[in-house]
């Protein structure tokens, strides 16, 4: 098992592109743990931070989110992708998450506010004869190349008993659901879901921090880790019940 994802994740990346795109859709197995490229614009406002999740920084822990942001295509580049996805940037720090909810609250309330604001009650022909200086037309700026992006193909998490449930409503997320999060972004339910895995991070720029690719090949419990446990747990029982039976034997010399 690990030599077959290590293999995998070793290959050269697939340029996703409308025919692998298609090929996952049919067979979600045909590229898993194959890395693909894609180029997009991401949409910042529509992503959603799942969480908290912790992180250890030079041994000391701090507690964070994973970003997920849809990528958008570019009609104008012929490289970009042919349809939407969702790609899990990486761990950010809470801070991220505030400034988003901030930004998002204020959105709103300047929505509101247009929404409830009456005209001015001007006539056309005092509009007409203002000497109100007009707007000059924007200069259009030039746009920034797409985003380039290499990750892994990646399904939904299974969260234990005791991780709460997703609450989309009020934006909060525990775990990932991928066809619960596309339809939160107003995507289709089988919008494909990627884990960033560039290694390229910028020392200026440090978050998103990508997942490791070695959290990919390992499973979140390994069959050496379970046997790990049960020679611990083993240990365990074998000292409660040496310290046990010691007691009841002390107990029984006093009578």
């Amino acid at each position: 098992m690990l030599d077959y994802r290590t293999r995998r994740l070793d290959m050269e990346p697939v340029a996703w592109n409308e025919a692998t795109s298609s090929a996952a859709l049919r067979d979600p197995d045909a590229l898993e743990f194959r890395k693909i490229v894609c180029e997009g614009d991401f949409d910042e406002e529509k992503s959603v931070f799942v969480g908290p999740r912790s992180r250890s920084i030079s041994g000391v822990t701090e507690n964070g989110y994973y970003v997920i942001t849809p990528l958008i295509p570019r009609s104008t580049e012929p490289s970009s992708l042919q349809s939407p996805i969702l790609v899990n940037r990486g761990w950010v720090p809470r801070g991220w998450r505030d400034k988003n909810i901030k930004v998002h609250q204020i959105l709103d309330e300047a929505s509101e506010s247009k929404a409830v604001k009456q005209p001015d009650g001007k006539s056309s022909w005092w509009k007409f004869w203002s000497n109100e200086p007009k707007s000059s037309p924007e200069i259009e700026k030039p746009r920034e190349p797409p985003v380039r992006v290499t990750g892994v193909i990646r399904g939904s998490e299974k969260p234990s008993i005791f991780v709460p449930a997703n609450e989309p409503s009020s934006g909060q997320w525990f775990y990932v659901d991928v066809p619960m999060i596309a339809h939160a972004c107003g995507l289709p339910e089988n919008t494909v879901y990627i884990e960033d895995t560039n290694e390229d991070v910028s020392p200026t720029n440090p978050y998103p921090v990508p997942k490791d690719v070695n959290t990919l090949i390992r499973h979140s419990v390994m069959p050496e880790d379970h046997l790990k446990y049960t020679f611990t747990w083993y240990t365990l029982s074998a000292a409660v019940t040496y310290m046990a039976s010691k007691r009841i034997k002390a107990k029984k010399v006093r009578l």
